[in-house]
């Protein structure tokens, strides 16, 4: 009996620790952003350039750990199970932020969200357990209601982070943070059930090396770890950029933060809506089919958010997004998890979790650097083409391997059994 089989009776009792603990890490992961600069400023920064710039690399550094890290931890999950990874991403976390309430200067501040990517990642580590406890028949709804407990957590987070400082200062927002991500590991702990077998589960690590260097299924791979890192590259390339935008439409100063704030609100509510439902759809009409119609449909809507002339429309359009946008991740964790043997699981899934982090870092880059040189509309316009172009890409690997890789999953099923 292979591992998915032995923990078929977990995975409803899992899912739904895990979605609470997702849930919980990225409220507190998330909600510094309100007072970010602020706490920079206490930190002794004073010029306003200098402010900005430290912000940045302050938020990023987080992304930046995660990406380098998320294969290490998917690599040991398959070694010594899933369930310490999630207790280990939970404690560190717990304790990291913690810390950060009691940075000395600018630079702990940097270093400490380094070390919370290195070592934290809980929704990454429960992609892994989750995606190699599900039936496959139901692992693109599980995907999908795992996400949406990620997307609720980065939607509330900042909404928290506005107006808890008021009552417990911004150091001691970081102590509340702390102290929901160790309910988080309390719960994990104590809930989550997991039978891992080390000597067998490990074992088949060494059987099917053969099969995979010699599988098709790598250019599949590639293509949706590329996939994935463009999604998250898509819309963060817009992001940083929206408060600017919305004030070339007229929104006056002193509106610009609050309507800038309610706009990427409807982006992540517009993906809470959808995610587990266009995760369900992927289980019915295939991953697939899923992928390259939301890539088409988000590259659609991508091109009119260039050409609107009042906020409002921009919230829409970005709500919609948000809505094509969210089936694409649990589509391509659902088909990544079915095309790779069950024991190199948690290092397939690493590296989708690092190429969706490498995205988060590198689109503010890109969206800062054309919007610098060619202005803000072809931002939207490029982002566009580049989500059409992928979804062609999809569309060949899909009609050129994706046969290859059904034969691998079906003789690697018997394999296991």
């Amino acid at each position: 009996m292979n591992y998915a089989d032995r923990n078929l009776l977990h995975w409803r009792r899992n899912l739904a620790v895990c979605v609470f603990g997702s849930f919980t890490t990225l409220v507190s992961l998330s909600m510094l952003l309100p007072f970010l600069p602020l706490y920079v400023q206490q930190l002794g920064v004073t010029s306003q350039a200098a402010v900005v710039q430290w912000s940045a690399v302050a938020f990023g550094a987080t992304f930046f750990g995660t990406a380098l890290t998320a294969p290490i931890w998917g690599r040991l999950a398959d070694r010594y199970g899933r369930k310490p990874m999630l207790v280990r991403a939970a404690i560190g976390m717990a304790v990291v932020m913690s810390m950060i309430g009691l940075a000395r200067d600018v630079t702990d501040l940097v270093v400490l969200r380094l070390i919370a990517g290195l070592i934290g990642g809980y929704a990454s580590a429960s992609i892994v357990m989750i995606g190699s406890q599900v039936p496959k028949e139901k692992a693109g709804w599980a995907l999908g209601v795992l996400s949406t407990g990620a997307l609720s957590g980065n939607l509330i987070g900042p909404l928290v982070g506005g107006f808890l400082p008021e009552f417990v200062g911004i150091r001691g927002t970081f102590f509340v943070g702390g102290a929901m991500i160790a309910v988080a590991a309390i719960t994990t702990i104590l809930l989550i059930r997991e039978d891992f077998d080390r000597a067998s589960d490990g074992a088949r690590r060494h059987r099917g090396t053969r099969i995979e260097r010699g599988s098709s299924r790598w250019p599949v791979i590639a293509a949706l770890l590329s996939t994935a890192m463009m999604v998250l590259l898509a819309n963060m390339s817009i992001e940083p950029i929206i408060t600017v935008y919305i004030g070339h439409l007229g929104v006056a100063l002193d509106d610009q933060a609050r309507i800038a704030g309610v706009i990427m609100a409807c982006s992540a509510l517009g993906s809470i809506l959808t995610a587990a439902r266009l995760g369900a759809l992927a289980d019915r009409v295939g991953s697939w089919n899923v992928i390259i119609g939301c890539l088409l449909l988000t590259g659609a809507v991508m091109v009119p958010q260039a050409f609107v002339t009042q906020w409002w429309q921009l919230a829409i359009l970005r709500g919609l997004m948000g809505m094509t946008i969210a089936g694409l991740l649990p589509a391509i964790a659902k088909l990544i998890r079915h095309s790779v043997e069950e024991h190199n699981t948690g290092k397939v899934l690493g590296y989708l979790q690092s190429a969706q982090f490498s995205g988060q870092v590198i689109g503010p880059l890109i969206g800062g650097q054309v919007g610098a040189h060619f202005g803000l509309h072809p931002v939207f316009l490029v982002t566009g083409a580049l989500l059409v172009f992928c979804a062609g890409i999809n569309g060949w690997v899909k009609n050129r391997f994706h046969s290859g890789v059904l034969k691998f999953t079906k003789n690697d099923h018997q394999i296991h059994n």
